[in-house]
């Protein structure tokens, strides 16, 4: 029987070299400039380390969300293109432009505060964001004109440097997705009627760059895809040759034998039909385990899969394993690498009625990541 280490209750196990396999197989099969997104942390799998592993598969650049997250890039020693898109009302980006963090744009005032951080040797770096139908932030149609003119003159006295342009898509479906696509070239053609001629277009994410092939423009945004996780609800992993990076695991921290009739945590939402066994799993909301998924999902222990029994507390939550022998401090997976024989996220996920991208992003501070192999 697994166990974990010594004195360790619970741990996100995180496979860097399935990040940079994912990667390659994904830079392979889009035949694009990668921008590897590790916002939020590397969605829960860690920043830094996500962002290393994806260089060494071949990604070009870093995309995160707002600049706290590429300064926090730039301090720990990565030093490829960064960019950053999301910003507080009035920002001013005089840090981010010493440190060379490029800046999605999506307000005339905006570039007016990147112009404003340029140095006088130094323009800054900045990808225009367009609005092209998903109804968030972006340059409005109406001011693609006055926008791309500024952007044009800006970058002519040496203020600015137009890395990019970039949008994206709602992934609704693939109608609605192309007529996004079509805004979105009309509008490079305005960009480049005044002057524009960027080194990169992006408008897709994971979802469209493997499923849209004419949604590439030569560069990809991936987020999910790159920690080994489907953006699709009726694709696995394994059908798009991916490997999910993170396994959640806990030690059992007691076991219980019970009579039937026994109700189990909060409001006895459960109880149980037979003599049977309880295990007690150290892991609850507080950790990023969903309380929503109560009753729904399952783990593994010792080679078999055992539901949740009852309610998903803070802390902890019970699986009823029957007559299966398990010991305080064997190893029980929430869920890994299915092909590996974990549950995968997604179960958790549709218990919990979300997606896998909020499960292993909302994984919590309190649970230990550890680099290595599931």
């Amino acid at each position: 029987m697994s166990r974990l280490p010594e004195g360790v209750l619970r741990e996100a196990v995180i496979d860097t070299s399935a990040i940079t396999a994912n990667v390659r197989h994904l830079r392979q099969l889009t035949a694009s400039e990668i921008i590897a997104v590790v916002k939020a942390d590397g969605y829960g799998h860690g920043a830094v380390r996500s962002a290393r592993a994806a260089l060494e598969g071949g990604a070009r650049r870093i995309g995160v969300s707002d600049i706290d997250e590429a300064l926090a890039l730039r301090r720990a020693g990565i030093d490829a293109p960064i960019v950053a898109w999301l910003h507080a009302p009035g920002a001013r980006f005089a840090e981010a432009a010493a440190r060379g963090i490029e800046l999605g744009v999506s307000r005339l005032d905006q570039l007016q505060a990147a112009a404003a951080a340029a140095s006088a040797d130094r323009p800054v770096g900045v990808h225009l964001k367009i609005e092209t139908g998903l109804g968030r932030n972006g340059l409005a149609p109406a001011d693609y004109a006055v926008a791309f003119a500024e952007a044009a003159r800006l970058e002519r006295i040496g203020r600015l440097r137009v890395v990019g342009i970039f949008s994206h898509l709602s992934n609704t479906s693939s109608a609605d997705d192309r007529a996004a696509i079509e805004r979105f070239t009309d509008g490079l053609a305005l960009a480049a009627s005044h002057g524009l001629a960027p080194q990169l277009r992006h408008i897709a994410a994971s979802h469209a760059a493997i499923a849209l092939p004419e949604s590439r423009f030569g560069c990809v945004r991936l987020g999910i895809a790159i920690y080994g996780l489907s953006p699709f609800a009726d694709r696995t992993s394994a059908d798009l040759g991916l490997r999910p990076a993170m396994t959640l695991r806990a030690a059992v921290a007691a076991v219980r034998r019970v009579p039937a009739s026994q109700g189990v945590s909060y409001g006895y939402g459960y109880r149980t039909t037979r003599a049977t066994t309880l295990a007690l799993i150290p892991a609850g909301y507080a950790d990023g385990v969903p309380r929503a998924a109560s009753g729904g999902a399952a783990v593994r222990i010792g080679g078999e899969v055992f539901p949740v029994a009852g309610r998903i507390a803070m802390d902890q939550f019970v699986v009823d394993v029957g007559e299966h022998p398990v010991a305080v401090g064997d190893e029980a997976v929430l869920f890994g690498d299915p092909t590996l024989g974990a549950p995968p996220v997604e179960v958790w996920a549709d218990a919990a009625g979300t997606i896998n991208y909020e499960i292993v992003t909302r994984i919590g501070a309190r649970v230990p990541r550890r680099e290595g192999a599931a």
